[in-house]
């Protein structure tokens, strides 16, 4: 769940000192997803593209580890935190325990997350690596896929580590980075944060 108060505690950046905010390198349209792609387009994150008080810091985890186009992956018995700590592992499609790669990448985007000193970490939502909040509890092409609360390996990586993450449908919070990198956004007050729309409140049963 994103911490609200840190973002409104960011400081104003220049062009000279800008945010430093690590995204997910398909976000910003690089063709690193599974199949090639780069997943479909984001406004919300696109939208950073246009700011010189920002410095967007791009990786993708799966592509470093396993190369592009590959395998989809998921997690199987339990979150990306549970991978770390070797109670859960991370399979591809047709069965290949990618968990050693996924680690290492985790560790990679870690280490560039502590060179660069980020402010903020806005990843791909529900992806075995950069899910921050939601993401599958094993096969995700399964007839009856299911989803769960917890983050990917890399997101679990960062946030176990105390950088701040979000993720693309995180739209209250990109609200709140808008307005720190352009004085003059006016925050939409009715955006909502994943945690907070309707179908994880009623998926999750949670009020």
């Amino acid at each position: 769940m994103t911490d609200i108060n840190y973002l409104n505690s960011l400081r104003i950046p220049t062009k000279d000192n800008p945010l430093k905010v690590l995204v997910s390198s398909c976000l910003t349209g690089i063709l690193c997803g599974y199949d090639g792609s780069a997943n479909g387009e984001y406004p919300s994150v696109l939208k950073l593209l246009n700011y010189d008080t920002v410095k967007l810091i791009k990786f993708c985890p799966e592509e470093y580890s396993f190369g592009a186009p590959r395998e989809m992956c998921d997690i199987y018995g339990g979150t990306g935190l549970d991978v770390l700590e070797g109670k859960a592992k991370v399979l591809s499609d047709s069965g290949i325990d990618w968990s050693e790669g996924m680690i290492k990448a985790s560790k990679k985007m870690l280490e560039i997350a502590k060179i660069e000193q980020v402010d903020l970490a806005v990843m791909m939502d529900v992806s075995a690596a950069c899910g921050s909040q939601v993401i599958y509890s094993g096969n995700r092409f399964a007839e009856n896929k299911v989803y769960q609360i917890g983050a990917g390996v890399s997101a679990a990586q960062l946030m176990r580590a105390g950088f701040k993450v979000i993720s693309q449908r995180d739209y209250a919070s990109l609200e709140i980075l808008y307005s720190k990198i352009d004085p003059s956004h006016i925050i939409n007050t009715e955006a909502k944060d994943h945690h907070e729309i309707d179908w994880y409140k009623s998926y999750f049963n949670v009020k």
